[in-house]
């Protein structure tokens, strides 16, 4: 496998980790306990946890299954009318029926079951339910799953352990490489007009498909649709989302924004740092270039040898993604998914192959080979932010991008451009309107519908879970009910990779586009870059 190309080799690991995460999902994905467990008093903290979560003595029994979780907890220190409660967890209101137990002896009743719509919500809702569900309750599938995650996680943490100095070095290098602070102006603008286009081009594709195929129409009803707790975050307008991305623009402490890895503000910093260099000139500006060069070269060397560990960080990542994904949820949202996703292809291998042929001039069948391993690693991650050091050297090394230009761009874009991810918002919120009964949004409310997405595409970006929080400014924008994303949030994850590789290859797109033109331009007072005697 070593012999072949990195591409193929990542290739070949996503379609092995896809197959072996489908079979243990048909094979071992389910597991109910015959009997109640007896549990004793204690405290347990699990990984990922915070505080320890304090158990109490009685009995818990479990079924796992990749379509929802069963947990009933009785605590023998309470009255017994009192002392059971039963948890779903489970990411749509559709579901297999519930299963439970016999009641322990002198209990003759319980309350209705609890509903939350993920695990991560269970720990925040019910950190005792979720410590005893991971320590007996989980099926095998479930388990391999888990591991494959924390494996597959390592390899994020090298990619993201780069990211920031490799932005740092990079587009200090290339501003600085820039010459001029016209020119750094002229190179933001085009890159600016390019994302608000293509996100734009994006959007209403998506609107022309999900008026075209009207999946909320065609999807099958749910019981109780707002049963679930929902864990996201609501409530919070585009304009203080924009006022927040603009604040954190102007990071009050340089330091702690690189500590944190906060894009925005490592990257506006940076530009100033270059553009004062510029103003700066002399011998302080050719030191500063050469260290940023040098830095550059050996974060790009660690880069490089990170990246041949790819084809193992896709295959865990991908085995975690399929392990535990249910079959039912695919029934019950397929007109979605698929309008979601023929809308996303045409993005990919329509709109942006035509601006690589007539804009950028590049082969774009040529172009996309050289960026395959970005785009996969996209695909398997879900992480545009992880992949910013792979992307960067596929661009370099594969693509025949200047440094000068990726830089720049590719920082950028995976902070502020996500394609995708505004496509995946507006066809989403017009499936949430087409599924509610007595909603029917008119051409006004489609274009707020787009206009809100192109916004909030931007202003959303860094956030944690940032497409729910951009999904619920443009619910609020229309007027429908913002609990209403508890109907897809089951399938995130699939589409989320999906939007996550055109995101990339929006990215990457625009690197060759915004080159075009650099390359284009005369370059009328040539800089005498870093390490010139």
């Amino acid at each position: 496998m070593m012999r072949l190309a990195l591409h193929w080799q990542i290739l070949i690991a996503m379609l092995l980790g896809a197959g072996v995460g489908v079979a243990l999902n048909v094979a071992a994905g389910k597991y109910r306990m015959d009997e109640p467990l007896a549990i004793a008093n204690g405290g347990a903290q699990l990984y990922g946890m915070s505080a320890p979560a304090e158990i109490h003595a009685g009995s818990v029994w479990v079924e796992d299954s990749p379509n929802q979780i069963l947990i009933q907890i009785h605590r023998a220190d309470v009255p017994s009318d009192q002392s059971v409660r039963r948890v779903v967890v489970r990411g749509t209101q559709k579901a297999p029926r519930e299963n439970w137990p016999a009641l322990p002896v002198g209990v003759s009743q319980v309350g209705a079951p609890r509903v939350v719509e993920s695990l991560r919500g269970l720990l925040a809702k019910d950190p005792e339910a979720y410590v005893l569900f991971q320590l007996h309750g989980r099926a095998p599938a479930r388990r391999v799953g888990d591991v494959s995650t924390a494996l597959g996680g390592l390899f994020l943490r090298l990619l993201k352990m780069v990211a920031v100095p490799l932005i740092v070095a990079s587009l200090l290098t290339g501003v600085v490489g820039l010459g001029r602070a016209e020119r750094l102006g002229k190179m933001f603008g085009r890159t600016l007009a390019y994302y608000v286009a293509t996100s734009m081009l994006a959007i209403i594709t998506g609107l022309v498909m999900v008026n075209m195929i009207q999946p909320g129409a065609r999807a099958e009803q749910f019981d109780e649709p707002a049963a679930a707790e929902h864990s996201g975050p609501m409530g919070k307008g585009l304009g203080a989302v924009l006022f927040e991305q603009l604040e954190t623009m102007i990071p009050t402490n340089p330091i702690a924004a690189l500590a944190e890895g906060n894009f925005l503000s490592i990257i506006s910093f940076t530009l100033l740092i270059g553009i004062f260099t510029i103003l700066v000139g002399g011998q302080a500006a050719k030191q500063i270039g050469n260290l940023a060069e040098a830095a550059f070269e050996v974060i790009m060397k660690m880069t490089i040898a990170i990246i041949h560990l790819a084809p193992l960080g896709v295959l865990f990542m991908m085995l975690s993604a399929t392990a535990g994904q249910g079959i039912e949820v695919f029934r019950t949202l397929g007109w979605y998914m698929a309008t979601v996703a023929l809308a996303l292809l045409c993005h990919a291998c329509i709109t942006m192959p035509l601006i690589l042929k007539f804009v950028a001039r590049r082969d774009p069948w040529e172009y996309a080979q050289a960026m395959s391993p970005a785009l996969l690693t996209a695909f398997s991650s879900a992480s545009s932010n992880g992949t910013l050091p792979l992307t960067m050297t596929c661009a370099e090394e594969r693509a025949g991008v200047s440094n000068r230009v990726t830089s720049f761009v590719l920082p950028l874009g995976a902070t502020v451009n996500m394609d995708g991810t505004a496509l995946y918002e507006a066809v989403a919120v017009l499936f949430i309107a087409q599924y509610t009964p007595g909603v029917d949004l008119t051409l006004s409310q489609q274009i707020i519908v787009a206009i809100t997405a192109l916004l909030a595409s931007i202003g959303a970006a860094g956030i944690p879970h940032a497409g729910l929080v951009m999904m619920v400014i443009i619910l609020q924008a229309v007027g429908l009910p913002t609990e209403a994303q508890g109907l897809i949030l089951a399938v995130d994850r699939v589409l989320d990779m999906m939007r996550t590789s055109v995101n990339v290859w929006s990215d990457s797109c625009g690197c060759a586009v915004v080159s075009r033109f650099e390359t284009d331009e005369p370059d009328e007072a040539p800089y005498a870059g870093p390490l010139d005697s």
